[in-house]
């Protein structure tokens, strides 16, 4: 159980330590940081729901035969819609945009970037939770190697996310303190919806399958949604691209190496 706690954990240290980062840097992150960034954020959440999640949940579905693709498919769907879903109820504004998305909402900028990325972090926070009820629960393709890799590859690309908050508010005018807690408050999903994510899939272990494709599914809705846009945007350049491939292929060593 210890290291479970320990592995919920870390994603959330994390955001918090890219958020840090306004006590440590003097000045805003440039674009060109913040597309690198983003890029190689995007590149482990897509490497994490690939190895980490779609996969495990076929090799659990394999008493399907050809057919073992179908739960992995159904659930992937669901954390598409219900991602779809929090964006439309949830008032929030991404990074370049022009104008806020979701219900109307009298919330500054500041505020509604932070439940863009906090809505970004709550298919990380059911990711990590669902391994790691696999793995309490024994379901054999998910071991406590695999979910500890998982949880260090988001908190690698949560360290990012945390700066990409904290630094543009403290930017702003706000004081380090305030652009921390901001930062690192958006992180406090992920350890809330796994230890959910834990205490749901107790009693639904039979469709773990499901849970897992569903955290994918959610996951990848973030990245195509969210974060490639936000590396290509303006001016041309592959550094978002290339951060991308480092980011993916590092995940990927992660996860295959620890699992």
């Amino acid at each position: 159980m210890r290291e479970t706690i320990i592995g919920i954990a870390i994603p959330f240290i994390g955001t918090a330590a890219g958020s840090a980062c306004v006590f440590l840097l003097r000045n805003r992150l440039s674009d060109r940081l913040q597309r690198f960034l983003t890029g190689f954020a995007a590149g482990v959440m897509v490497a994490a729901a690939i190895w980490s999640l779609l996969i495990p949940a076929m090799d659990d579905a394999k008493n399907l035969g050809r057919l073992a693709f179908l739960p992995a498919a159904a659930g992937f769907w669901l954390g598409i819609l219900f991602l779809l879903m929090l964006d439309h109820l949830t008032p929030h504004l991404h990074r370049y945009a022009e104008k806020p998305e979701g219900p109307r909402s009298r919330l500054k900028n500041n505020a509604l970037m932070m439940l863009a990325v906090t809505i970004h972090n709550i298919p990380e926070g059911m990711a990590v939770g669902v391994v790691y009820a696999g793995y309490l629960h024994g379901v054999s393709e998910l071991t406590a190697s695999a979910a500890l890799a998982l949880s260090i590859g988001i908190a690698i690309q949560n360290f990012p996310e945390g700066a990409i908050i904290s630094m543009p508010m403290y930017a702003e005018g706000n004081g380090k303190a305030r652009s921390f807690g901001s930062g690192m408050l958006s992180g406090a999903v992920e350890p809330a919806g796994a230890l959910v994510t834990i205490w749901l899939s107790g009693l639904l272990i039979p469709l773990m399958p499901y849970l897992l494709s569903f955290a994918a599914g959610a996951m990848i809705y973030v990245v195509v949604e969210e974060l490639i846009p936000e590396m290509s945007h303006g001016k041309h350049s592959n550094i978002g691209v290339l951060a991308f491939a480092l980011g993916f292929c590092l995940m990927m060593a992660l996860d295959t190496a620890l699992g």
